[in-house]
């Protein structure tokens, strides 16, 4: 996860390195295309979009990734775009039906608002406190199968959020989520996607 205070890590790197990675980030943050859409009552309930999902997950016969997210995260942007990006949604669109509820939104933001009921749904399942993105895979009825934290031993609780992929350890439990949520996934899908989140944090953090 590119981290909120920091969002490129080893901020003593000359500036060179990282303006072109700002300059992404800063063009993220500003598109339309990747802005969540604005809504002041906070959109369908928690129980209706899961509802909702669960229906196509059983038609279909895939597993759900659901994100939690906000309005204003990077790492939410960052996320959405890989969704959206040409070469990967295909792939990841064959294996999961994916949906979204907004659990952190600013009170003072008038124009967006927390997904009703979803920061509760968010915390029963264990993601308070994750920071955002917190992705969970569910199966067709709802339980859980594998989140966004990964084992940490350096970490107070011996889990990390991972949030959007970009270190090394990250991609690594992404590819865990994806294995553990979709067995299926062919062995090339899978290393197309390992290879895109690859290059992806290359151009992030190092610029």
């Amino acid at each position: 996860m590119i981290a909120p205070e920091n969002i490129f890590r080893g901020a003593s790197m000359p500036t060179r390195r990282f303006t072109r990675s700002l300059a992404i980030v800063l063009a993220l943050a500003a598109s339309p295309l990747l802005l969540r859409a604005a809504q002041p009552s906070g959109g369908p309930a928690a129980a209706t979009i899961l509802h909702r999902a669960e229906a196509q997950a059983r038609t279909q016969h895939k597993n759900i990734l659901l994100e939690f997210g906000a309005s204003w995260c990077i790492n939410c942007k960052l996320y959405d775009r890989m969704l959206d990006d040409p070469t990967l949604s295909p792939i990841l669109h064959r294996y999961f039906v994916f949906t979204t509820m907004d659990t952190g939104e600013m009170p003072s933001d008038h124009h967006h608002a927390d997904t009703p009921g979803g920061v509760a749904y968010e915390t029963s399942i264990g993601g308070k406190g994750a920071g955002w993105p917190f992705l969970v895979v569910l199966n067709p009825e709802g339980k859980p199968i594998v989140n966004s934290f990964r084992p940490d031993p350096k970490s107070k609780d011996g889990k990390a959020n991972i949030g959007y992929p970009a270190l090394p350890v990250e991609i690594d439990w992404f590819m865990t989520m994806l294995h553990r949520g979709a067995p299926a996934m062919s062995a090339a899908d899978r290393a197309q996607v390992r290879t895109w989140l690859e290059a992806q944090a290359k151009t992030l953090i190092h610029g």
